[in-house]
């Protein structure tokens, strides 16, 4: 993956994450769960800032909406309410950070720009402690 497709998508996962953050602080059902979502708001929302930070200079324009990939796993959890909503929430936040990690560690390693590289370490320790939250709060919910 070269890093402007990185940096699209990292993007992108950040607007399904912060999407995602606003609707579980709205409909969750379980206190911790509503946390979290505050929390992935916040935290993708500076995320993304510095994320431009990276992007601007090396031209890449960062997309507005959402890869279908993360627009699917939006869509689905749209009609959840109540535990199904926490249960579901907390599973596809597992799984969003898990492709996160993957494609962080990838980029920390062997990406093309310093800056890239850069962006990409030290998103890396953030992005592995909600993996292990969203799992740990996955199996509460279950």
């Amino acid at each position: 993956m070269q890093d402007p497709v990185f940096l699209m998508t990292a993007a992108s996962s950040n607007l399904l994450e912060i999407q995602m953050g606003q609707m579980a602080a709205q409909k969750a059902a379980n206190a911790d769960v509503k946390k979290f979502g505050q929390m992935m708001v916040d935290h993708h929302t500076r995320a993304t800032q510095e994320l431009k930070t990276v992007a601007t200079p090396l031209g890449v324009t960062l997309p507005q909406t959402m890869m279908p990939v993360h627009q699917a796993m939006a869509d689905k959890l749209m009609a959840k309410s109540g535990k199904d909503f926490d249960e579901e929430y907390m599973d596809a936040m597992e799984t969003a950070h898990k492709m996160d990690v993957a494609m962080f560690e990838v980029k920390s390693n062997a990406a093309e720009t310093p800056t890239v590289k850069a962006f990409a370490t030290k998103t890396l320790p953030m992005l592995r402690s909600h993996e292990k939250l969203a799992s740990e709060l996955e199996k509460k919910v279950d």
